[in-house]
């Protein structure tokens, strides 16, 4: 069992930047992949980034690829979401996420096993 606690988050204005981070309990953290996945109401929790076990493969959403980039620490068990150029579209509720064995590409929620609590990105315009 992995149990991931999420942290950052906020209100931003349009343009603006934030980070989110996800701390995981298990050392065996490293083996996993990691993802960020959004959800807003009324809509289907959606993929936005992953990272393979290693750190050698990313994964981007075509809406945030440029502007989003996810890193993860396996020294620390941490997997971040660094935000630039924020957009109203980009409020959500964040979720990050973790996989074992997952090569890259993976985009669907199924495949992820751990989940964070979620935390509210909100930008206003």
């Amino acid at each position: 069992q992995v149990q991931l606690v999420q942290s950052g988050g906020g209100l931003v204005q349009a343009g603006g930047s934030l980070e989110l981070s996800c701390a995981a309990s298990e050392r065996t953290f490293s083996n996993y992949a990691k993802a960020w996945f959004r959800q807003t109401p009324g809509k289907e929790r959606e993929f936005v980034a992953a990272i393979t076990s290693s750190g050698g493969l990313t994964d981007y959403a075509d809406s945030v690829k440029g502007r989003f980039t996810i890193s993860r620490d396996n020294a620390k068990n941490t997997v971040s979401l660094q935000m630039n150029s924020l957009k109203p579209e980009d409020t959500a509720v964040y979720y990050c996420a973790v996989g074992f064995g997952l090569s890259i590409g993976r985009r669907s929620r199924n495949e992820y096993k751990f989940w964070g609590q979620g935390t509210q990105v909100s930008v206003s315009s």
